[in-house]
């Protein structure tokens, strides 16, 4: 069974920095495609950035500049380094794992992650 659990999370005041961290087990990590989503209230979930088994990055628009998306497969482990943030950034993150052919906008999560809570105060 799979199991993705995020942590990292937290309140930052704008233009601080937050790293979330995803710990997968379950499922052999090194050859799959990760994501991170976003959602925030009332509105719907958004890919922010996606990484092939290779380390092949893709970003959301919003995401690109200020967040960097990277992974530990030792340590089946998959990060988001977020800074320059904005109270606009403020959503709960989801770590997201699939197919690893499918990356970028045509990424495919087949399992997910309970969530992390990031809030960025103005």
């Amino acid at each position: 069974q799979v199991q993705l659990v995020e942590s990292g999370g937290g309140l930052v005041q704008a233009g601080g920095s937050l790293r979330l961290s995803c710990a997968a087990s379950g499922s052999i990590v090194t050859i799959k495609a990760m994501g991170w989503y976003r959602q925030a209230p009332g509105k719907e979930r958004e890919l922010v950035a996606t990484i092939t088994s290779g380390s092949s990055t893709r970003y959301a628009d919003s995401a690109k500049g200020r967040f960097t998306i990277s992974r530990d497969n030792a340590k089946s482990t998959v990060y988001l380094q977020m800074s320059s943030l904005k109270p606009e950034d403020t959503a709960v993150y989801y770590c997201a794992q699939g197919p690893n052919q499918y990356f970028g906008n045509y990424f495919r999560p087949e399992y997910w992650g309970q969530g992390t809570q990031v809030t960025v105060s103005s």
